[in-house]
């Protein structure tokens, strides 16, 4: 099989999976999923005596790596915007009640986005790609054992963030202003 032809087998079997990685990582935006995934394959198509017997992982580094200059693109003030509407929901939100009320997915989510990028791609790659973690090390360009390491710490990250939130959830459990007053020491039976 040609070049051209791996690549286009490549484009035909996993142009959607490309697409819906970027998706996720980009909420939905259409008209810039559109452009990194166009990228991913221009990409793909330069390098295409390059491509492995097995793509998508590889594609899946690509993506990542056109993100990211994507993302540089869009400039400071974009940043800048998009900082600015997380904190800001982020110091709003009011949790009120425990992971077990509402949908476990909606505790997820915010507990991801509270973690670093690296640990949020890590988990993503294993949870929304369904990626092993030698398919994630060629995704990451980095070894299997570096791969597993990030893999396990952002799992820990990822359920101290949502222990974090149960403590916030649940109702205050300290004392009572009478129980937490000062106690004189004649009501302590010495005077």
């Amino acid at each position: 099989m040609s070049n051209d032809e791996v690549f286009a087998a490549a484009y035909r079997e996993h142009y959607w999976a490309v697409s819906r990685y970027v998706a996720r990582r980009l909420d939905g935006r259409t008209s810039e999923v559109e452009e990194v995934v166009a990228e991913v394959f221009a990409v793909a198509w330069r390098r295409r005596a390059d491509l492995p017997a097995s793509p998508l992982p590889w594609l899946y580094g690509v993506a990542r790596n056109c993100l990211s200059n994507a993302v540089r693109g869009y400039g400071r003030r974009r940043r800048l915007v998009d900082r600015l509407v997380n904190d800001e929901s982020a110091h709003r939100r009011q949790i009120a009640a425990g992971p077990d009320a509402e949908r476990p997915a909606a505790w997820v989510h915010d507990a991801l986005t509270r973690l670093s990028p690296a640990d949020q791609e890590v988990l993503r790659l294993t949870a929304w790609e369904e990626l092993g973690t030698e398919e994630v090390a060629v995704a990451l360009g980095c070894g299997t054992r570096a791969a597993a390491m990030r893999l396990h710490r952002a799992r820990r990250r990822l359920r101290a963030e949502i222990d974090r939130m149960r403590v916030l959830a649940a109702p205050d459990a300290g004392p009572s202003r009478r129980d937490a007053r000062h106690v004189t020491p004649k009501e302590q039976g010495h005077g």
